[in-house]
């Protein structure tokens, strides 16, 4: 019996953002790895074994499921989002790298879905219109002094940014900080959007200026745009507001 192995991206939240590629690769999975409320998001059905564990576990998870796909079993590592941007993707590599010759040799295959950010943009408008980039806020697995390097250089870009996991229970600080570093780079009226458990029946997205934007408007699903120089907002007469950035900056060379 061959094995298989496939890293796929349940996307934001709705089911009916999976993309039919992933649900195909869950219906042929007999082992279900990954975050237990990541593996939760997948209905139960015979034959399909679930494997969840803890968010701290990349690795050892990462070299689980390659185990599995070793003994014959078809393996699906499940992450939120798209699985190659600060998910598991990376980690699978990372263990097949570093474990046993044999793994490199598996059938291995990586199914993108619908990341946090582009599921966002598309609920206000279009921020991402023109050059962005994603930064990562935690420093679980990086220096804080890295986070600010890196924001302090997209700034200075005058990039959008999009910022993944920028508080949870144990972070409460970086985010406001990562907020101050902004405000000394950019106009205070900058937009930011805070988009939060978008695609999930919780969904709530605001915006407001940077010179207002406070670490509190976030909990841990949410996602933070702020944009660059050139990102606008276009008042709606039923409220709200729709944010973009235009596709044209600067002069041409």
């Amino acid at each position: 019996m061959t094995g298989s192995l496939v890293v796929a991206g349940l996307g934001p939240g709705a089911q009916e953002l999976i993309t039919p590629e992933v649900n195909a690769a869950l219906a042929h999975a007999t082992d279900l790895v990954g975050y237990a409320p990541y593996v939760a998001r997948v209905a139960e059905r015979p034959g399909l074994r679930r494997h969840g564990s803890d968010n701290r576990v990349e690795l050892d998870r990462a070299a689980f499921a390659l185990r599995l796909a070793a003994e014959g079993h078809h393996v699906v590592i499940v992450s939120s989002g798209d699985p190659g941007v600060f998910a598991m993707a990376a980690a699978l590599f990372e263990a097949i790298e570093a474990g046993e010759p044999s793994w490199r040799d598996l059938d291995i295959r990586v199914l993108p879905g619908i990341s946090a950010m582009f599921a966002a943009a598309a609920r206000i408008g279009a921020p991402l219109g023109h050059d962005f980039c994603a930064i990562n806020l935690s420093d679980n697995l990086k220096p804080w002094e890295t986070v600010e390097r890196r924001l302090r250089a997209a700034a200075e870009a005058d990039f959008v940014i999009a910022l993944y996991n920028p508080i949870s229970k144990a972070r409460q600080w970086q985010l406001d900080k990562a907020f101050a570093l902004l405000r000394g780079i950019h106009p205070a009226s900058v937009p930011v959007v805070f988009a939060t458990a978008v695609s999930d029946p919780r969904e709530r997205i605001d915006v407001v200026a940077l010179g207002e934007a406070v670490g509190s408007r976030a909990d841990m699903r949410t996602l933070v745009m702020i944009g660059s120089s050139q990102t606008r907002t276009i008042a709606r007469a039923s409220g709200g507001a729709y944010v973009y950035t235009p596709r044209f900056s600067g002069a041409a060379s």
